[in-house]
């Protein structure tokens, strides 16, 4: 950390006032923490006049201690959040106190449901949504899982249909489809743990298909119908959108540090190398050429440092069949997802993985959709290094933090304080004990 003071970032600074800024963004400048497997990154940033998001912060370091997304040792993920938030703040020359994480933790899943709330033929208001949207959670409790999104997907009221926001409309019943994201709480505990022993604070946490979404697809995809996946280090995630709204995520297990490790194994070398040989000469596609061109691979355990040479088309024969499963069951959960043409036609690759070359061509022969590279949202002294697919969940993250991708940004959805005095103390010792 550098040794001048820094500017405390507070609800309110004082001073000058904050320039107007459009509406739903909020004003100051806020942090996020994208949290992965082989890389951790910050971005302090602020929403100008004009609604643009200019980065005054931005930090990354080698993921370290997360696994899958999951915390499995906590002083290297600690060290390498302290750094990372660290050389942002530097920056920016602001001090965090709360960041916007993601999430992909804990074996997110995806569920929907319908509520019907009866309104008695006044005019719906707050409390009515604020009802709906807390059913929709209770359905969706299960013992140790916590909802961590409760998306409203679309409304009506009564026979009305496709109702975008139906407060001050008059009727009967209202009936809401909604989205739940929930995981195991257990993780969020050791998130929540990891971050605070950091010194910050989580101010919220965004499912990481859902920030994916928000900084790589155009609106017109989030409108027709169109799938995000998020090829990241050690997990890929999925979400579908259609008619603006998140209808669907899932997560596997798999990730570009697995190609990486089936080529550390196949080639009897070392992690390092094979990163290199996947980022230098990795590709799923074959060509004439891959028998006669020989790569140079140091083997593993060997006296004197032994090289082999083996011809590009091996790594391409390990390399290819991994990418292959990791398609294969992202086929799979789209057709136990059962979106039929919501899903769309379009399909939106992210995350470092996605880079391998022919990686878009096999997305597109095995999922029969078109396909493309996706890259975060342009934004105002974004460095050159996090403008790739890689950084798209930290540039949603910040879309996110900035007040972007919300049904209902006028009101708060937080659970209504318990009324009444025995309520409280309950709520207290609850809270205590």
């Amino acid at each position: 950390m550098a040794d001048n003071p820094r500017r405390i970032l507070a609800p309110s600074d004082g001073g000058a006032p904050e320039p107007e800024t459009p509406r739903h963004y909020r004003a100051g400048p806020f942090g996020v923490l994208d949290i992965g497997t082989t890389k951790i990154a910050c971005i302090i940033g602020r929403v100008e006049s004009d609604g643009v998001i200019r980065v005054l912060g931005f930090g990354w370091q080698r993921g370290r201690g997360i696994n899958a997304g999951d915390v499995t040792d906590l002083d290297a993920a600690e060290q390498a959040i302290r750094a990372c938030v660290g050389a942002a703040e530097d920056m920016a020359d602001i001090r965090l106190r709360s960041v916007t994480v993601n999430l992909s933790c804990g074996q997110p899943v995806s569920r929907r449901f319908n509520v019907q709330w009866p309104v008695g033929g006044r005019a719906v208001n707050d409390h009515d949504i604020r009802v709906v949207i807390h059913e929709g959670r209770r359905l969706a409790a299960v013992d140790g899982r916590e909802a961590l999104h409760t998306l409203p997907l679309n409304f009506a009221v009564d026979a009305t249909e496709q109702v975008v926001d139906p407060r001050g409309l008059f009727c009967t019943n209202l009936n809401a489809g909604l989205h739940v994201i929930d995981t195991t709480a257990t993780s969020l505990r050791s998130l929540e743990a990891c971050i605070a022993g950091c010194d910050l604070e989580i101010e919220s946490l965004v499912s990481a298909p859902l920030a994916a979404g928000l900084s790589s697809l155009v609106p017109e995809e989030r409108e027709l119908g169109s799938i995000v996946i998020d090829m990241g280090g050690g997990t890929t995630s999925l979400g579908v959108y259609g008619e603006r709204q998140l209808l669907h995520t899932a997560h596997l297990p798999l990730g570009g540090l697995h190609v990486t490790k089936d080529l550390a194994i196949g080639l009897s070398t070392t992690l390092a190398h094979a990163e290199r040989l996947k980022t230098m000469f990795g590709n799923v596609e074959t060509s004439p050429d891959d028998e006669r061109e020989l790569l140079p691979v140091p083997l593993v355990g060997e006296e004197d440092h032994q090289i082999a040479k083996v011809p590009r088309s091996m790594v391409v024969n390990i390399i290819r069949p991994r990418l292959e499963e990791t398609f294969e069951c992202i086929k799979d959960c789209l057709d136990n997802a059962a979106l039929g043409r919501a899903a769309g036609n379009r399909v939106v690759l992210t995350g470092g993985a996605c880079q391998l070359s022919g990686a878009a061509q096999l997305a597109a022969r095995m999922l029969g959709r078109q396909v493309r590279i996706g890259k975060p949202t342009a934004l105002r002294g974004l460095p050159e290094l996090a403008t790739g697919p890689a950084f798209s969940v930290a540039g949603g993250l910040l879309a996110w933090a900035a007040g972007e991708g919300r049904s209902f940004h006028d009101m708060d959805f937080a659970e209504e304080p318990p009324r009444g005095l025995f309520r409280r103390f309950v709520n207290f010792l609850k809270e205590r004990v």
